[in-house]
């Protein structure tokens, strides 16, 4: 055991407040990886909406040019697409919709079983 440990050991309002500031560093280290995969999220789901992508499939990209004309005005993503997001109650996206984890969960088990259908 280190001398950090064998102190707190015997004063437990230091290892409280050691733990505690490193629970806080943690949770903005995590608040700051969402927020990273919110944004590479929304970066992705707008560049690859007129082609198509892993959640909603590449018809655009061998389609007709009317068909990609139409893919084109129809830029908008829903918020249930951010599959990534939505895995974390913590993200971003869960806190824009105001969801709560039993709702997550349901969204998320139907958002997967249509993309496998």
């Amino acid at each position: 055991m280190d001398t950090e440990g064998q102190r707190g050991a015997s004063n437990p309002s230091a290892m409280l407040a050691s733990l505690l500031s490193k629970r806080s560093k943690l949770h903005e280290e995590l608040r700051s990886i969402e927020k990273q995969v919110y944004d590479m999220e929304t970066n992705y789901l707008q560049d690859s909406s007129q082609c198509g992508n892993v959640l909603k499939g590449f018809e655009g990209f061998l389609s007709s040019s009317k068909k990609t004309a139409l893919l084109k005005r129809s830029r908008k993503f829903q918020p249930e697409d951010r599959l990534f997001s939505l895995s974390s109650v913590t993200s971003p996206a869960v806190c824009a919709l105001n969801l709560e984890c039993s709702v997550i969960v349901h969204l998320l088990f139907l958002v997967l079983f249509s993309r496998l259908h």
